[in-house]
């Protein structure tokens, strides 16, 4: 009996069902039922990691601790269950190949034509075990990105197939997610395109055990045994996942349609201990019935999918609860920002938002938000590219270099304030290549972010290649921007405050990428807390 269990987690009928809200709310169960589990996800493009990729492509480049570059999934995934993912929880179709292929230039084949079986199969497999090979998981869940009948997918089928046998039936589970269409012209919830999908898996020799159907509407006992018959599999096996108002209900939902008892029954295991869920149901409570309202301007230059800000976001989500607040978030899109709009684009809202980014497109329209932030008092949070902005701002508004900018954006310069860091400047490949991971970071007392976090010393994740101008830090810190967080090792300024204002914080890291539904990052309850005060 294999000493780690497998679920698989496969999409069917339509992309974009939420596989990984389904597999991060079954870990949160099976976490509170007492099992160690974690999750990881099996992406079919080619690229290496999602770090070269457009956010309008793929949305979120979510940063491990240690410096991997990943698909926001990892982020629901650590969010939901409050753990660490690492390199090893993210996998693309471009590693399984480069590592297949290394290893024939190698010789390790010793002469075999490379084929996608057994060979890319083969590596396939050994990346899904890897994770219970390295660490002591009772349950590891295995998102498969993509849909089931994708050219793309087909490798991860098969190889689900196969380990599967060699796993045994009772240590591998497979659920499938697919879409139960409401036609609102017959007022009937269809159930072909779930039997078709159901069909292509068949054919690829991967029986499910568990169906959770997406929809619209209530699905009714009827539709369930239909399900049950064509699709053959148990009648309790047949879960509804109804559309929610909040993703974080999800796992309260699964909980009522018994997807872990499901789950468990198939793997042969008992639980470890009761569930308990009163701290989650306790956050989803407070996300509800929130006491008060405020709203925040999100400027950035990917807005139109907000996928690309989506821990962002979440973390604002997380931090309101804990305020007993509703966060509004506006997304404001850089470009639209001028000299002259600036003031109408802003003033309806009670604290401003510089989010990252990378390039100079939208780089004026993001520093004229800071600039209003700081001289109107209002409440403001610049992370990555947002603190850059920050300092380009106040050393052309206040320290009188009107032609200071980040030597990103501008070449010819004569004060380059945010400069590329030493370490990068030989680096001419872009994957993968960044200042990347957690690094530590040491607290000036009395700071807002030394109270907030309530330690000395703490870490942080990044991504990023420019970095405050040490040069420039006296003459900041003369005039009321203090650097508030230095990474011990390098000297590196990772926080900027602005003293004499509500609250004014730079991060030159990624706070968004630690905070979760049970531990929301500080920085975060401590900027919302600073917006209720301020607006009262």
């Amino acid at each position: 009996m294999a000493k780690t269990k497998y679920v698989f987690v496969t999409g069917g009928v339509t992309s974009s069902l939420g596989k990984g809200i389904i597999s991060a709310s079954l870990g949160r169960l099976l976490q509170a039922r007492g099992f160690n589990v974690t999750i990881q996800k099996l992406d079919p493009y080619i690229n290496i990691d999602p770090g070269t990729l457009n956010p309008y492509e793929h949305g979120e480049c979510y940063v491990t601790d240690d410096g991997a570059e990943t698909d926001l999934d990892l982020g629901h995934y650590e969010r939901f269950l409050d753990i660490q993912t690492s390199q090893e929880n993210n996998v693309t179709t471009g590693r399984i190949y480069q590592s297949v292929i290394n290893k024939e230039r190698r010789g390790d084949y010793l002469g075999k034509t490379v084929q996608v079986i057994p060979h890319i199969t083969d590596e396939i497999k050994r990346r899904i075990t890897l994770l219970g090979k390295k660490r002591n998981y009772d349950i590891i869940i295995t998102e498969i990105g993509g849909t089931v009948g994708d050219i793309e997918s087909l490798p991860y089928i098969e190889a689900v197939r196969q380990l599967r046998w060699d796993l045994g039936h009772d240590n591998a589970a497979i659920i499938h997610l697919t879409l139960v269409p409401y036609l609102s012209a017959s007022g009937e919830l269809k159930t072909k395109p779930t039997q078709h999908s159901v069909k292509v898996l068949l054919e690829n020799g991967i029986q499910p055990d568990v169906l959770v159907l997406r929809t619209e509407h209530d699905i009714n006992k009827d539709i369930r045994k239909k399900v049950a018959l064509f699709c053959n599999v148990q009648f309790d096996a047949v879960i509804q996942s109804i559309d929610v108002s909040t993703i974080y209900e999800v796992p309260l939902l699964m909980k009522e349609e018994n997807l872990d008892k499901t789950i468990l029954k198939v793997l042969k295991l008992e639980p470890k201990q009761s569930l308990d869920l009163k701290p989650w149901r306790s956050f989803v409570t407070k996300l509800k019935s929130a006491k008060n309202v405020v709203e925040v301007a999100l400027v950035g230059k990917y807005v139109e999918l907000a996928d690309s800000y989506k821990s962002i976001m979440e973390s604002l989500i997380h931090a309101g609860a804990m305020n007993d607040t509703k966060v509004i978030i506006h997304c404001i899109h850089s470009e639209t920002i001028t000299k002259e709009n600036v003031k109408a684009e802003l003033q309806g809202y009670e604290a401003v938002l510089v989010a990252p980014g990378f390039g100079d497109r939208g780089i004026d329209g993001k520093i004229l938000a800071v600039q209003y932030a700081r001289e109107n008092k209002v409440p403001f949070f610049g992370i990555c590219l947002g603190l850059q902005c920050a300092v380009v701002e106040f050393a052309r508004n206040v320290l009188g270099y009107k032609d200071a900018h980040s030597s990103e954006m501008s070449n010819i310069t004569k004060h380059p304030v945010i400069d590329l860091m030493e370490e990068q400047k030989g680096v001419t490949e872009k994957g993968g290549t960044m200042r990347l991971g957690g690094y530590a970071c040491e607290l000036i007392e009395d700071s807002i972010s030394y109270k907030a976090y309530d330690t000395k010393t703490v870490r942080e994740r990044h991504r990023h290649r420019y970095e405050f101008n040490n040069d420039y830090l006296r003459e900041f810190e003369e005039r009321g921007m203090l650097a508030a967080g230095i990474n011990p090792e390098s000297g590196l300024v990772e926080i900027m405050e602005q003293v004499d204002h509500p609250w004014f914080v730079g991060t030159q890291f990624h706070p968004e990428y630690r905070s979760t539904v049970l531990n929301p990052h500080p920085l975060f309850v401590s900027y919302v807390k600073a917006i209720l005060k301020n607006k009262k």
